[in-house]
């Protein structure tokens, strides 16, 4: 992707992001939830260029969107599309990739929350080294006769109950719907997905007022730096903290506030 569309596709991913932090999103559902919005958008050719048209108004579009999807697939999934709409794309193929890969980003988040992501990933890397060295099985694979209950079927034979079930889905989405990708490029795209996914932390951060933008990037570009990998921000604002921030990734807290400070000061006082 280019120009405009990287950068609604970068938003996009942080709107998910900020979704799926929450542990009451069903991160399954709604990766199969996007996975059904792209097949739409991929097969109605004209409603993807009347979402993507750039002479249309955003809100227009996203109202558009709301009337199409409410009833059909839950709320989050058609906040985020809705939220994708009104940015502009340069192509509107590449709304279509946007969300599929929104798709199994969820997708991969879920493997993440279970603690299986590792295994998806070795998983997924292994899958692509069997195709490599199985002419045969790459042709009823990517057999543009075979049909997709027949496809299905080959997959569940070859993975069902021997892989997780993530890998099954991310696999048979893509094996099934491919959108005139090799089945090499695609399973390139997921493993590089899941290696994004694993190297990804989250740091939650609680101040008096919210924070800058620009306090934000170096605040989260220090942060990539003490743990060398990349950082998603959670704001919290508490005006209980008085001043400063606090900090916390994992269990580990780093707590620069005044209530924090003064806290200090009473105990060595009492002491």
């Amino acid at each position: 992707m280019n120009g405009a569309s990287r950068e609604a596709l970068a938003a996009a991913r942080e709107r998910l992001d900020a979704l799926t932090d929450s542990t009451s999103v069903d991160a399954a559902k709604l990766a199969e939830e996007l996975a059904a919005v792209t097949a739409l958008l991929h097969r109605e050719v004209s409603l993807r260029r009347v979402l993507t048209d750039p002479s249309q108004g955003g809100e227009a579009k996203a109202e558009l969107t709301g009337r199409l999807l409410r009833g059909q697939v839950g709320g989050e999934a058609v906040d985020l599309v809705s939220g994708m709409v009104r940015s502009r794309w340069s192509q509107s193929r590449d709304l279509v990739d946007a969300v599929e890969e929104l798709a199994n980003t969820a997708d991969l988040t879920a493997a993440q929350r279970s603690g299986a992501l590792d295994d998806v990933e070795d998983e997924l890397f292994r899958f692509g080294r069997i195709v490599g060295s199985d002419i045969a099985l790459r042709s009823a694979l990517t057999d543009r006769k075979a049909t997709t209950a027949a496809k299905g079927q080959l997959l569940r034979s070859l993975l069902g109950g021997k892989a997780q079930p993530v890998t099954e889905r991310v696999i048979t989405r893509l094996v099934t719907q491919p959108r005139g990708r090799s089945l090499e490029a695609g399973l390139d795209s997921l493993s590089r997905l899941a290696a994004e996914r694993r190297d990804r932390m989250v740091a939650v951060v609680t101040s008096a007022v919210p924070l800058s933008d620009r306090q934000k990037q170096r605040l989260g570009a220090a942060l990539a730096k003490i743990y060398g990998r990349q950082m998603h921000l959670n704001l919290d604002v508490d005006p209980e903290v008085l001043g400063g921030i606090s900090v916390r990734v994992g269990d580990e807290v780093i707590n620069g506030t005044i209530a924090e400070r003064l806290e200090e000061v009473t105990r060595r006082m009492a002491g």
